[in-house]
């Protein structure tokens, strides 16, 4: 148990946020999350830093939408994002990054065993570093989401009654496996002192520059999807409870791009808490298995 010194007169709210467990979630990725809330620059550039990001922002959006052609430019956009990274941002910050693709993985293989189609392709997207999102891994990671949307949804099309069928199987939670991740929290460079959502505002808008107008659109719709998610988790286990910390909704209804840096964060968290529903729900499983074991095996142990 944490053991944090509480000041009655004059409470910490990050020490509070910290101890609070009403959303559980992974002990070390809600470290780094308080520590980053409480970077500096956070405090005194993220404003500043949205204003400039919002009115570039603008510029290229309609400067793109007037232009007779489109371009992009994958590998620039990724090495430069892993540059920028490694040498302005947190370690913190890089390391939450790194993570949410790897849970993100995780999340999408879970559905895939426990849906209408254990057959469709399944994520391999697990970097373990910041060098490795150099290889194209936030375009793959948006791909791999619509191409799961797709391919789900075409399976629960030609298998009407596979919830019924998966159910009766038992939940597979095997996907959910431990995330390894590769960052030295403890070691920075003297330049890394961005916290993760003033980066994330910055790199929008180089992002929006290497897209076409359709990729980044669709880049920032993806983050809507969070809620349809949830509800095929929901489906699946049959618990709807945990689904009021969804706040990135409707998708038939996009944001504009200009709060894409906010809603990157609540995706984040949000995949964070799914995932750690998860992984209880998967510690849970295996209580029951051990149970039911011991339970037979008294049984037998009588009988004989």
């Amino acid at each position: 148990m944490t053991d944090i010194h509480n000041n009655r007169r004059d409470p910490n709210a990050w020490d509070i946020l910290q101890l609070d467990r009403a959303i559980p979630v992974d002990v070390t990725a809600k470290v780094y999350m308080v520590r980053d809330l409480q970077n500096w620059t956070r405090n005194y550039l993220l404003i500043p830093i949205k204003i400039v990001a919002n009115l570039l922002l603008a510029i290229i959006t309609i400067g793109k939408r007037l232009l007779p052609f489109q371009f992009r430019a994958y590998v620039l956009m990724h090495r430069s994002a892993a540059f920028f990274l490694k040498h302005c941002v947190t370690p913190e910050a890089c390391y939450l990054i790194v993570r949410h693709l790897c849970i993100g993985s995780n999340i999408v293989n879970f559905l895939i065993d426990n849906g209408p189609d254990p057959e469709i392709a399944k994520s391999n997207l697990y970097p373990s570093t910041v060098d490795d999102l150099s290889q194209n891994a936030f375009l793959e990671h948006d791909l791999i989401l619509y191409n799961f949307v797709y391919d789900y949804n075409m399976a629960v099309q030609a298998n009407p009654n596979w919830l019924e069928a998966r159910r009766s199987q038992g939940i597979n939670y095997n996907s959910i496996r431990p995330v390894e991740i590769n960052i030295d929290c403890s070691q920075r460079g003297w330049l890394q002192i961005l916290d993760l959502e003033s980066a994330i505002e910055l790199f929008k808008v180089f992002y929006s520059i290497c897209l076409t107008s359709d990729e980044f659109a669709r880049a920032v719709l993806s983050l809507q999807f969070d809620e349809n998610f949830g509800c095929y988790v929901s489906e699946i286990t049959g618990d709807y409870r945990w689904n009021h910390v969804i706040h990135n909704r409707h998708p038939l209804s996009p944001n504009s791009p200009f709060v894409a840096g906010r809603a990157l964060i609540l995706h984040g968290i949000i995949a964070e808490y799914l995932h750690r529903y998860l992984e209880l729900c998967q510690q849970q499983a295996k209580m029951q298995a051990i149970g039911s074991a011991t339970q037979a095996n008294s049984i037998k142990f009588h009988q004989s």
